[in-house]
């Protein structure tokens, strides 16, 4: 089964993807960018250097996507596979640069070959809990477009899931984290 956990900086997918390792062994845990060596160096890229251009933004995550569909999804469909972040959230990074969601989806399938998540774990945060969560430590690239970006980010991530009929789970990120854990593991195991 392939899981992918989305969401923006600061809900506490890490944290749930940690207590998931626990408790099933054998799960292959993943994420994009930067769960393949390109991937290692597209994040260091995407998160450090001064690529102005919208489209090289946007072409880097799409290569990222489909190196990481080819090395390591691909390869674990029969496994259970959890990946922190993916497809869904690179959509909706690139729409804030206002390109055409059609085009988006279809240039994210093309990258997974059309194979899609069988589950999406989709975390929603408060704009105060964004705020206490990622104000205080160093911010990378993206974080330093500020909350206002994040949350519109988050936003597109609830609204593709929608358009795209997807099976997930909204997470309250600000609920306690056994409360979390556990509906997590009974989304997962249905």
């Amino acid at each position: 089964m392939y899981i992918v956990f989305e969401g923006i900086d600061g809900c506490g997918k890490s944290t749930q993807i940690e207590l998931l390792k626990e408790k099933l062994p054998n799960v292959v845990v993943t994420k994009e960018p930067g769960g393949t060596d390109f991937g290692v160096k597209a994040r260091e890229l995407l998160l450090h250097s001064e690529i102005r251009s919208a489209k090289a933004e946007l072409l880097l995550f799409l290569a990222d996507r489909a190196e990481h569909y080819t090395e390591v999804v691909e390869p674990n469909l029969k496994n259970t596979l959890i990946s922190d972040r993916g497809f869904l959230s690179g959509i909706a990074y690139a729409m804030s640069s206002n390109f055409d969601l059609n085009f988006l989806i279809e240039l994210n399938k093309f990258t997974l070959n059309n194979n899609l998540p069988d589950k999406i774990v989709l975390f929603e945060i408060t704009e105060d809990e964004l705020i206490n969560r990622v104000g205080q430590r160093e911010q990378d690239k993206i974080e330093s477009r500020g909350f206002d970006y994040l949350l519109n980010i988050q936003k597109n991530m609830k609204k593709v899931a929608d358009i795209m009929n997807l099976d997930y789970l909204l997470i309250d990120a600000t609920d306690s984290i056994e409360n979390i854990h556990s509906k997590i593991i009974e989304y997962i195991s249905n």
